[in-house]
Protein backbone atom coordinates (compact mmCIF):
# COMPACT_ATOMS: atom_id res chain seq x y z
CA UNK A 1 0.00 0.00 0.00
CA UNK A 2 1.35 3.26 -0.88
CA UNK A 3 1.53 5.86 2.31
CA UNK A 4 0.14 9.13 1.99
CA UNK A 5 2.71 11.85 -0.04
CA UNK A 6 1.91 14.34 3.09
CA UNK A 7 3.55 11.90 5.54
CA UNK A 8 7.20 12.92 5.91
CA UNK A 9 8.56 9.35 5.66
CA UNK A 10 7.18 8.96 2.29
CA UNK A 11 10.42 8.69 -0.20
CA UNK A 12 10.03 9.84 -3.82
CA UNK A 13 9.77 6.01 -5.41
CA UNK A 14 6.34 5.82 -3.39
CA UNK A 15 4.67 9.34 -5.02
CA UNK A 16 5.90 8.10 -8.24
CA UNK A 17 3.80 5.10 -7.71
CA UNK A 18 0.68 7.66 -6.35
CA UNK A 19 1.01 9.86 -8.77
CA UNK A 20 0.84 10.53 -12.93
CA UNK A 21 4.25 12.07 -12.99
CA UNK A 22 3.95 11.91 -17.17
CA UNK A 23 0.71 13.86 -16.28
CA UNK A 24 2.33 16.44 -14.29
CA UNK A 25 5.12 17.12 -16.49
CA UNK A 26 2.35 17.54 -19.35
CA UNK A 27 0.05 19.93 -16.89
CA UNK A 28 3.04 21.65 -16.26
CA UNK A 29 4.58 22.10 -20.17
CA UNK A 30 0.76 23.12 -20.83
CA UNK A 31 0.13 25.84 -18.42
CA UNK A 32 3.94 27.21 -18.96
CA UNK A 33 3.43 27.74 -22.69
CA UNK A 34 0.15 28.95 -22.19
CA UNK A 35 1.19 31.64 -20.11
CA UNK A 36 4.19 33.13 -22.19
CA UNK A 37 4.31 36.25 -23.25
CA UNK A 38 3.48 35.81 -26.88
CA UNK A 39 -0.03 33.96 -25.31
CA UNK A 40 -1.28 35.17 -21.99
CA UNK A 41 1.37 37.42 -20.58
CA UNK A 42 1.03 35.74 -17.09
CA UNK A 43 5.28 35.28 -17.06
CA UNK A 44 8.48 36.86 -18.72
CA UNK A 45 9.37 34.27 -21.19
CA UNK A 46 8.52 34.83 -24.80
CA UNK A 47 8.34 31.67 -26.61
CA UNK A 48 10.77 29.92 -25.04
CA UNK A 49 8.49 26.40 -25.41
CA UNK A 50 7.20 27.69 -29.08
CA UNK A 51 9.04 27.66 -32.07
CA UNK A 52 11.32 30.50 -31.50
CA UNK A 53 13.15 28.75 -27.81
CA UNK A 54 13.09 25.50 -29.96
CA UNK A 55 15.34 27.39 -32.71
CA UNK A 56 17.55 29.01 -29.89
CA UNK A 57 18.45 25.72 -28.13
CA UNK A 58 18.30 22.92 -30.36
CA UNK A 59 21.90 23.18 -31.31
CA UNK A 60 23.26 23.75 -27.61
CA UNK A 61 21.09 20.89 -26.76
CA UNK A 62 20.31 18.72 -29.78
CA UNK A 63 18.52 15.56 -28.01
CA UNK A 64 17.75 17.11 -24.89
CA UNK A 65 16.70 20.85 -25.66
CA UNK A 66 13.16 20.80 -25.23
CA UNK A 67 13.51 19.36 -21.64
CA UNK A 68 16.03 22.60 -21.12
CA UNK A 69 13.20 24.74 -22.59
CA UNK A 70 10.53 23.70 -20.51
CA UNK A 71 13.21 23.85 -16.90
CA UNK A 72 13.75 27.33 -17.94
CA UNK A 73 9.97 28.79 -18.42
CA UNK A 74 9.13 26.25 -14.63
CA UNK A 75 11.43 28.27 -12.90
CA UNK A 76 10.11 31.80 -14.80
CA UNK A 77 6.69 30.80 -14.17
CA UNK A 78 7.31 29.48 -10.18
CA UNK A 79 8.92 32.93 -9.56
CA UNK A 80 6.46 34.92 -10.75
CA UNK A 81 3.35 33.29 -8.89
CA UNK A 82 5.41 33.54 -5.23
CA UNK A 83 5.40 37.13 -6.19
CA UNK A 84 1.71 37.37 -7.03
CA UNK A 85 0.99 34.95 -4.03
CA UNK A 86 2.93 33.22 -1.55
CA UNK A 87 1.07 31.72 0.96
CA UNK A 88 2.55 29.89 3.52
CA UNK A 89 1.69 26.39 4.25
CA UNK A 90 0.24 26.35 0.91
CA UNK A 91 1.28 24.27 -2.60
CA UNK A 92 0.60 25.17 -5.85
CA UNK A 93 1.50 23.60 -9.44
CA UNK A 94 4.85 24.64 -9.27
CA UNK A 95 5.78 24.18 -5.69
CA UNK A 96 4.28 21.06 -4.52
CA UNK A 97 5.19 18.99 -1.34
CA UNK A 98 9.04 18.20 -1.52
CA UNK A 99 8.28 14.32 -1.88
CA UNK A 100 6.66 15.18 -4.62
CA UNK A 101 9.18 16.95 -6.28
CA UNK A 102 11.96 14.29 -5.29
CA UNK A 103 9.99 11.96 -7.44
CA UNK A 104 9.17 14.72 -10.17
CA UNK A 105 13.20 15.19 -10.57
CA UNK A 106 13.67 11.57 -10.30
CA UNK A 107 11.46 10.64 -13.17
CA UNK A 108 13.40 13.97 -15.15
CA UNK A 109 16.25 11.58 -15.97
CA UNK A 110 13.84 8.93 -17.16
CA UNK A 111 12.31 11.57 -19.45
CA UNK A 112 15.56 12.56 -20.63
CA UNK A 113 16.66 9.11 -22.00
CA UNK A 114 13.32 9.33 -23.58
CA UNK A 115 13.46 12.60 -24.94
CA UNK A 116 11.91 11.49 -28.28
CA UNK A 117 9.01 10.25 -27.14
CA UNK A 118 7.96 13.29 -26.32
CA UNK A 119 9.05 14.76 -29.37
CA UNK A 120 5.23 15.08 -31.19
CA UNK A 121 3.52 16.15 -27.65
CA UNK A 122 6.57 18.68 -27.23
CA UNK A 123 5.82 19.90 -31.49
CA UNK A 124 1.80 20.24 -30.16
CA UNK A 125 2.71 22.37 -27.60
CA UNK A 126 4.32 24.98 -29.44
CA UNK A 127 1.63 26.49 -31.41
CA UNK A 128 -1.50 25.90 -28.79
CA UNK A 129 -4.45 25.90 -30.57
CA UNK A 130 -6.66 28.77 -29.37
CA UNK A 131 -7.07 31.22 -26.42
CA UNK A 132 -8.85 28.94 -24.08
CA UNK A 133 -6.58 27.15 -21.18
CA UNK A 134 -9.70 24.47 -20.22
CA UNK A 135 -10.53 23.68 -23.78
CA UNK A 136 -6.73 23.21 -24.46
CA UNK A 137 -6.26 20.71 -21.25
CA UNK A 138 -9.04 18.87 -22.44
CA UNK A 139 -7.83 18.77 -26.00
CA UNK A 140 -4.39 17.05 -24.73
CA UNK A 141 -6.99 14.77 -21.98
CA UNK A 142 -4.96 15.55 -19.36
CA UNK A 143 -7.80 16.52 -17.52
CA UNK A 144 -10.92 14.27 -17.31
CA UNK A 145 -14.93 15.79 -17.63
CA UNK A 146 -14.91 15.93 -14.07
CA UNK A 147 -11.80 17.80 -13.58
CA UNK A 148 -13.48 20.31 -15.59
CA UNK A 149 -16.65 20.51 -13.53
CA UNK A 150 -14.91 20.83 -10.23
CA UNK A 151 -12.90 23.75 -11.73
CA UNK A 152 -15.98 25.47 -12.42
CA UNK A 153 -17.16 26.00 -8.95
CA UNK A 154 -13.60 27.38 -8.05
CA UNK A 155 -14.03 31.14 -6.95
CA UNK A 156 -11.30 33.56 -6.83
CA UNK A 157 -9.88 35.15 -3.25
CA UNK A 158 -11.58 37.88 -2.00
CA UNK A 159 -8.47 40.18 -2.77
CA UNK A 160 -8.04 38.57 -6.31
CA UNK A 161 -4.79 37.59 -6.23
CA UNK A 162 -5.49 33.78 -5.78
CA UNK A 163 -8.15 30.69 -6.51
CA UNK A 164 -7.99 28.27 -3.29
CA UNK A 165 -8.85 24.84 -3.75
CA UNK A 166 -11.95 23.89 -1.63
CA UNK A 167 -10.00 20.96 0.44
CA UNK A 168 -6.45 20.05 1.77
CA UNK A 169 -4.26 19.13 -0.81
CA UNK A 170 -4.18 15.06 -0.62
CA UNK A 171 -2.04 14.70 -3.67
CA UNK A 172 -4.15 12.93 -5.60
CA UNK A 173 -3.93 13.55 -9.51
CA UNK A 174 -7.52 14.88 -9.37
CA UNK A 175 -5.56 17.83 -6.82
CA UNK A 176 -2.92 18.21 -9.72
CA UNK A 177 -5.38 18.51 -12.13
CA UNK A 178 -7.18 21.42 -10.04
CA UNK A 179 -4.47 23.31 -9.17
CA UNK A 180 -3.32 23.35 -13.46
CA UNK A 181 -7.01 24.20 -14.25
CA UNK A 182 -7.80 27.08 -11.77
CA UNK A 183 -4.99 28.89 -14.18
CA UNK A 184 -8.16 29.58 -16.33
CA UNK A 185 -9.85 31.87 -13.92
CA UNK A 186 -6.93 34.32 -14.64
CA UNK A 187 -6.95 36.76 -17.49
CA UNK A 188 -4.33 37.99 -19.83
CA UNK A 189 -1.54 39.84 -18.57
CA UNK A 190 -3.99 39.07 -15.28
CA UNK A 191 -2.13 36.41 -13.24
CA UNK A 192 -4.34 34.95 -10.49
CA UNK A 193 -2.38 32.12 -8.44
CA UNK A 194 -4.67 28.60 -7.89
CA UNK A 195 -3.48 27.00 -4.78
CA UNK A 196 -4.27 24.44 -2.02
CA UNK A 197 -3.36 24.25 1.63
CA UNK A 198 -1.34 21.41 2.96
CA UNK A 199 -2.53 18.90 5.06
CA UNK A 200 0.32 19.26 7.29
CA UNK A 201 1.03 22.85 7.62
Amino acid sequence: MVEPILNPSVNAEAVGHALDLDRLLKLRLLVARFGEMDRAKWWNTKGQLGRLGTAALRRGFPRTHRFAQARAVFAVAAHRCSEVFDPPGCVTLWRLPEAVEEAFDARWEHWLDHAGEWTPFFEQLEALPGDNLLAILRAFEVVSDSDLEACHKLPRSSEGRAVPLPSLFAGTDADIALLALGFACSEPAALVVPYARRADA
